[in-house]
């Protein structure tokens, strides 16, 4: 491994992260304290016309997860299933919601796993505080000048007020 430790658990958190919400940090969080590395990959997902460029978005992770020690935050714009191993990862955190995101990220988790068998797909559940807390809401209350600051880490309002 690149990493020098043939034992180290390695985990993706992939995500277009657009912005990065509560929950997602909640989920960070929680996948931090399981794994001895856990990469932040920032999707380019170009084709969902994201309103933050990427590297906005990277640099909104990278700023809210800096108190992290064992977090990197990378760009793909491959297959998960390549970026992860590309990166050593046998792991691959998805953040469940409600049960309509089950049904969602079990075909992807059936799908990343019919292309390479050696990668699991760990399901994690935010806090019930950020329970209903995504991008698109935020999106929608920015696009509409609402007031979003308690939805995202306070440590990306200047980024949010520069779009």
């Amino acid at each position: 491994m690149k990493d020098g430790n043939k034992n180290m658990k390695i985990a993706i958190y992939p995500g277009t992260f657009d912005p990065i919400t509560n929950g997602h940090l909640d989920i960070i969080k929680k996948a931090s304290k399981m794994f001895d590395k856990l990469i932040i990959g920032v999707a380019n997902s170009s084709g969902k016309n994201p309103m933050f460029t990427l590297d906005q978005r990277k640099s909104m992770v990278q700023k809210s997860t800096q108190e992290l020690s064992n977090i990197e935050v990378k760009s793909f714009k491959n297959l998960l299933v390549d970026f992860a191993e590309e990166n050593n990862a046998g792991y691959i955190i998805r953040g469940l919601r409600a049960v309509s995101d089950f049904e969602y990220e079990l075909q992807l988790g059936y799908a990343n796993s019919s292309l390479n068998k050696n990668i699991e797909t760990i399901f994690l559940i935010p806090n019930l505080s950020n329970s209903f807390v995504s991008s698109t809401i935020v999106r929608s209350i920015l696009e509409h000048n609402g007031e979003a600051n308690h939805l995202v880490p306070s440590s990306i309002l200047s980024i949010l007020g520069d779009r």
